[in-house]
């Protein structure tokens, strides 16, 4: 027994078998990653899981132990994961087609929802963005269609990022995910024919709408007008019904106005006209008092 365990052959094969068994006892979880723990392919418990507001260092990472041989580890990674969507066909409300390339951020808050399910011992992260994938395309089609392409150009753009995040979101939380953003990189109209006429579809219906708020404008503007013309006159008709005198006064200042004030036409130039009137006019008489 003593010469059996002094050969060199038996110790390697100790030694393999306790290297064997530690490794399959011991095993180091990092910061960046979390464990679900399956015996017997049964989720018994979870390390390092994510948590809000969760500071690096300050979490359940380290050397953790379990059943040799029972007991499996399944890796879910807890930074901030991307899921690309490529030339998606969208038709807008103003019957443009177009080409949409956008991209969703998400972090997997809860491993065991995620790998149950997925039904995946591995490669947890690609099978949520696989499934996440649709549903953004989905979630993307759904928004964009009820809605114009002028409005990925405007401030309304950010409504419609939120409300295409929402959209995700609710059925995102069957896998234990949380999205964090939802992002356009690009809408565009396809190249040739349907591209030129679509820019002159939208330059037309600006065009028209232009002139609609025009209409309005000048529309607006008579009855401003109007309304302003009839309130000075039921004025004037007041003022002078109460006193006809003044009447005449404010009738002869116009007059005078007109007649001896230069009004700016190059055309009559006041400074070179001579008026020669009797003080006894009767243009004159506000002149004298005898308006009164």
């Amino acid at each position: 027994m003593s010469r059996s365990l002094r050969n060199p052959v038996v110790i390697g094969i100790v030694a393999l078998v306790v290297v064997i068994l530690l490794a399959s006892t011991f095993a180091i979880v990092p910061e960046t990653r979390q464990a679900v723990i399956l015996r017997l392919e049964k989720p018994v418990g979870l390390v390092n899981a994510w948590k809000p507001g969760q500071q690096f260092g300050n979490t359940g990472a380290g050397l953790v132990a379990r059943w040799p041989f029972i007991d499996k580890l399944v890796w879910v990674d807890k930074r901030v994961l991307d899921v690309d969507l490529d030339n998606q066909q969208v038709l807008s409300t103003d019957q443009l087609r177009l080409e949409v390339d956008a991209y969703a951020r998400f972090r997997i808050v809860d491993p065991l929802k995620a790998v149950v399910a997925t039904g995946s011992s591995s490669a947890t992260e690609q099978r949520v963005a696989e499934q996440l994938q649709p549903i953004l395309g989905s979630a993307l089609r759904s928004e964009l269609g009820k809605r114009p392409f002028v409005a990925l150009l405007s401030p309304e753009r950010g409504e419609v990022m939120d409300n295409i995040q929402a959209g995700l979101q609710r059925v995102a939380n069957q896998y234990g995910v949380e999205i964090v953003d939802v992002r356009i990189r690009h809408a565009d109209l396809p190249d040739g024919t349907p591209l030129t006429s679509a820019l002159q579809r939208m330059a037309t219906a600006r065009q028209q709408e232009a002139a609609t708020i025009r209409a309005q404008g000048q529309k607006q503007a008579q009855i401003i007008r109007a309304e302003a013309d009839a309130q000075a006159s039921h004025v004037y008709a007041e003022s002078f019904s109460k006193d006809a005198s003044f009447y005449d006064f404010y009738r002869a200042m116009q007059s005078y106005e007109r007649t001896f004030v230069d009004d700016g036409d190059p055309s009559t130039p006041t400074d070179q006209t001579d008026i020669i009137l009797s003080p006894d006019s009767e243009y004159l008489r506000q002149f004298s008092g005898r308006g009164r």
